[in-house]
């Protein structure tokens, strides 16, 4: 796979994630619970299990691809703030929209 390809497959992989925990009542979209127990704790829990497994899988790529760079904080900031950023369509649709019952 070309260095191009894996950095669109890691952004969508990010993009699904960011979104899986706010459009599913079932945890990490295997395990079903109830809507009353997926609370948003639960839903901000998986969305932080999820940020370290998308940065797994670019790690993955990465090492692949040739060496891995070294990163500091700025790094994990920023892709903190943009796996945030993906995960407002999701977050959106699950408590700024009404939904008829």
């Amino acid at each position: 796979m070309s260095q191009s390809a894996s950095v669109w497959m890691v952004l969508l992989v990010a993009l699904v994630a960011a979104n899986l925990p706010f459009v599913t009542d079932r945890l990490l979209g295997l395990v079903p619970l109830s809507p009353r127990t997926k609370t948003l704790a639960v839903r901000l829990g998986e969305l932080v299990f999820l940020y370290f497994v998308a940065g797994g899988i670019g790690l993955l790529f990465e090492s692949r691809v040739g060496q891995i760079s070294p990163q500091g904080w700025e790094f994990y900031a920023v892709t903190g703030a943009l796996f945030i950023v993906l995960a407002f369509p999701g977050f959106t649709w699950r408590y700024l929209l009404k939904h008829r019952s």
